[in-house]
This record gives structure tokens, sequence and C-alpha cells, in this order.
């Protein structure tokens, strides 16, 4: 098990130092990567775990009450198992996994990783059913793109623990003769750590967190969203399978089920728990913040991505790539754009001056073209998570002035899906109570701005007062381009610059992208940078004098 994953480990490892394109876990679901028959075999897998109980061997009355956004109940059942037992369980599992050493457990972590890939298309079944992602979104972005980021974590943790020499032997000179100790310096977590899934992205939100932690040396207690369980559920079972295998305890991967709410609260608060990873509300990921004070936590909250649009010399590529990143699961991303912050006098392009009403009203057609044959448009935008955002969409228009309203769609294949397309709205540069926040979901502003300079300026105050995951720019100007840099360092937000072609605001890569910064309030912390991994554990030595 271990030396078929030192080669992987490895490239991990150099991948994340030189951050340039690297996956170990191919994206493309054809049978000609994963092999034939595959598709069909993990869709069989997913559909034989429907209306039954989830085979986890943890104890607990059974709960589950998860349904599709596509209209199918789930009716799997899953272990409640009360949090006082899982954070014993966790803390009688650690021992062992703190003393088989830094390498054992990466190894052990890579081999969980492998195995996960090995079910990627009964992984991306589970997901598209609890998150609403169409099909292929649900494979890439919870599976291969998923399964990298957990890679990731694992190689920044690895390099982390092996920064600096494990032994060593201290000699001071003196008159007679030298002062010899030998020190050990040993890799000790900081204890039982939790992960809090969310609903939108439940694998690829969990994996940096839950893999960080365990390769540094602490068991994991999962609590996924209660509509979202069935993608973690398999997690952890191939987790549990692989330590048991390994010779450790299988509890170092608990799984955390339940229905409604109150278990994130009890576990997080817990004073065995050292380590909490959120991803979510603002409200909730400030309330652990400011509450789960014995634990390092890591929260991914809320942010207003924001679009400055200056100039262009792709006028086509610019409105093809936006209108595809705000289509992009209906806009049901944290790394979706939401404000427009155009000059009120408008832009140059390769075509022509195109004034601000040309701007938006270009948008809206872009976004009309992409999605206008319904089949085709069900496959990008997916279903609509919850009735939250169902929601927030239909108030929209009564957020300003309708410059795209969003319609509804039938899905060909699951015609109980709610399907909504798109809504953009003009917002005078006033009216920051309306885009100074997150409306999650496929809702955008326009916003006129008296220059680009006050569009910069609207980015930095609203990224630092309420944070954002992404910032995008599109200028011709490189003294345009370089203050937006500027800017987006003053708000601590990752920017990108003139996006066109297959490359989009709302997408990251591991090893060589990092999603949030930490550096404004939409994350305390970067998937994945050195400060992710290195709070989780101490360093503890020992000396003895050598006779």
């Amino acid at each position: 098990m271990f030396e078929r994953n030192r080669e992987t480990l490895d490239q991990a490892l150099t991948a994340a130092a030189r951050r340039g394109y690297w996956s170990a876990y191919p994206e493309s679901p054809s049978p000609r990567v994963y092999g034939e028959g595959a598709a069909e075999r993990g869709k069989q897998a997913f559909e034989s775990l429907l209306g039954r109980p989830f085979p986890l061997d943890q104890p607990g009355e059974r709960i589950g009450a998860e349904r599709s956004p596509y209209g199918i109940d789930l009716g799997v059942t899953y272990p409640r198992t009360p949090a006082a037992d899982l954070v014993a369980a966790a803390r009688a599992a650690l021992p062992a996994w703190r003393d088989a050493g830094p390498e054992a457990r990466a190894l052990t972590c890579v081999e969980i990783v492998r195995r996960i890939n090995e079910r990627s298309f009964e992984l991306a079944h589970a997901v598209q059913h609890t998150t609403g992602q169409a099909f292929v979104m649900a494979f890439q972005a919870g599976g291969p793109h998923a399964q990298d980021r957990a890679l990731e974590a694992v190689a920044y943790g690895y390099a982390a623990m092996t920064s600096s020499a494990a032994s060593a032997r201290w000699e001071k000179p003196g008159k007679g003769d030298p002062i010899v100790l030998d020190k050990r310096f040993t890799v000790v977590p900081r204890g039982v750590a939790l992960v809090i899934g969310c609903n939108t992205f439940p694998t690829w939100n969990a994996y940096p967190g839950l893999f960080a932690s365990l390769v540094t040396g602490n068991p994991v207690i999962v609590k996924p969203h209660p509509r979202a369980i069935l993608p973690l559920a398999i997690s952890v079972s191939v987790a549990r399978e692989v330590l048991a295998e390994a010779g450790f305890d299988p509890a170092l991967v608990q799984l955390a089920a339940e229905e409604g709410r109150g278990l994130a609260v009890e576990l997080a608060t817990d004073p065995q728990v050292r380590v909490v990873d959120f991803t979510g509300s603002t409200e909730f990921g400030d309330w652990l913040e400011r509450n789960a004070a014995q634990a390092l936590v890591h929260t991914e909250k809320a942010g207003v991505n924001t679009v400055v649009i200056d100039s262009t010399d792709s006028w086509r590529g610019m409105l093809g790539n936006l209108a595809f990143s705000l289509s992009l699961y209906s806009g049901q991303m944290c790394t979706a754009p939401q404000n427009f912050l155009v000059p009120a006098g408008g832009i140059d392009t390769d075509e022509g001056h195109k004034s601000f009403d040309e701007v938006a009203e270009g948008l809206a057609a872009a976004v009309g073209r992409l999605l206008g044959d319904d089949a085709k448009a069900v496959e990008l935008t997916g279903a609509i998570v919850n009735p939250d955002v169902l929601a927030r969409v239909e108030q929209a228009p009564g957020l300003g002035e309708p410059v795209l309203e969003s319609r509804a769609v039938k899905h060909p294949a699951f015609p109980d899906a709610v399907v909504r397309t798109p809504a953009i709205v003009r917002v005078a540069p006033s009216r920051t109570d309306v885009y100074g926040h997150e409306h999650f979901g496929p809702i955008s502003f326009v916003i006129p701005t008296a220059s680009t300079a006050e569009s910069l300026d609207v980015l930095r105050r609203t990224v630092t007062a309420r944070g954002a995951l992404t910032a995008s720019v599109y200028s011709t100007s490189p003294a345009v381009l370089d203050e937006a840099e500027r800017a987006a360092l003053d708000a601590g937000v990752n920017l990108s610059c003139n996006l066109t072609g297959g490359v989009f605001v709302n997408q990251s890569a591991a090893f060589s992208d990092y999603h949030g910064s930490g550096a404004n309030p939409a994350a305390t912390a970067s998937l994945t940078d050195p400060g992710y991994v290195a709070g989780r554990f101490h360093v503890v030595q020992s000396r003895r004098p050598v006779s």
C-alpha cells in the first residue's frame, strides 16, 4: 500500500512547490480514461445505496432525509452517533496514529484518495443528487478536482511536518569534553478535528480540511450538511476501510450525521475538539470564530465577488466567458461573479465603443444565447440546490432594474427538478445595501460607476468590508491592470485578468491556484498554503545526554 503511493506523494510535493499544472486524477469521465464500463458500474453502485441503510460500521439509530434537487427521495439512512461517543472514539484512536509518524500517515492518506478516485462515478451521482450540479460538473468538481485538493493538502501537511530533522545529535564545544545530547523532535497533533460540510460542494470543500488534519495526526469527525450526507458518507467509508487495512483504528475518521441542526454546535464547542474546518454561511462562520475558542478555526464564508470592466480587445470572448461564469451551476458557487462595475460612459472594445447599456445588454444576450436550448442549458446550470436560493431568484427583480429576468427551465430527464437561468439587475452605485453583500445563487448586478478608478475603489471597499473569493478585471491598459492588482492586494483577494477563453474566474486548479486568501473576511485561510496546515500540529522535543 505504501510503496505504490510514494511516487504520487513525491509528484504532489514537487507540484505544490512549482505551482505549475499537474493533476493526479484525470477530470474526463471518458471510458478511455477510466475504462469501459466504469460509468455504468458507478451508477449501479450509487443506485444500490438508495432506499436502504448506508453500510457504515458506526453505532447509532438510523436517520436520513436527503432529497435530490432533481426531485428524487434518496431514502438512505445513516447512523446518528452521539457527539460524546464520536469524540471519545477519536481520542482513543489518536496515539497510535500520532506514533506512526509523518511518512506512514501521508502514504496512508494518499491511498485513501486513490481509492476514492476509483469510486469517482459513484461519487458523481451522489454529488449530483445532493447538490443539484449537472453530472459532468459533479464528476469533475466532486471527483478528480476534489481529490486533487485532498492530495494537495496531504502534500502541504507532509512538507510542513518534515521541514526540519526529526532527530539530531547536539554537541557544544567546551574546555574539556563537549556536551553531547541526542534530541528527538516529534510532530504532535492538536487533537480531535471537526470538518463541517456544505450543501453545494460537499467533497471539494471538505477534503482539504479532512486530509490536512488527518495527515498531521488528528482524528477527524466529518459532519456533513443534512442535505448532502451521501458523498461524504462514501468518502468516510473508504477512509475507514483503508485505515483498518493499514492497521489503524477506523475511528480516526467518523461520520457525524444529523437531520436537523445542533450537532455542529455541540461538536465545535467540545473542549476536546481542537480543529474546526467550516464552509457555509457568514453567520455561522462568524459564530464559530467567536465561540469555538478552544480550537483552531478555519472558515470559508460568503463574499462579494467583483468584476471590473474597463475595456477589452475581445468583446465576444469577454461576454462569452462571463456568461459561462454566471451560468455554471446556476451561480451557486462561492467563486461565481456577482457585481459588474462598468463606467457609466461605456468602454472601448475591438468592436468599437460600447455604452453602459450595450455592455449590460450584451451580457444578458450572451447568457441568453448560451442557455437558449433547454436540453443543453440544464447540463450547465444544474438544479437549484435549496428553497432559499429559489426565493432569492424570485425576489431579484425587486432589487433594481431588471436587465435579464430569470426563467424556469424544464429538465428533460428530471421533470421535478427546479431549474432557473441567471437574473441580471441594474442598480445604482449608491445601493450598497443591495450589492454590498452576497446574494448566493444566479443573481448578479451591473453597476454604472463614474470611472474605472471608482470601480476599483468600490472593489476595495466592498471586498475589505464583506470579503470575496474572486475578483476579475478586463482592460487593454497596462496601467489599469497594474492598479487593479494593487487594489486586489489592498483588499486581499485573488485576481484574474482578461479571461476570454477556456479558463473562468470561478474555477481554481489545485497545486497552482490558491482558493481564498485568508486576507479578507470571506475566508480565514487559503486552500492550500503553508498556513492552512501549520497550525494543526505542534513539535515536541525530548533530549538525553550521550554517555
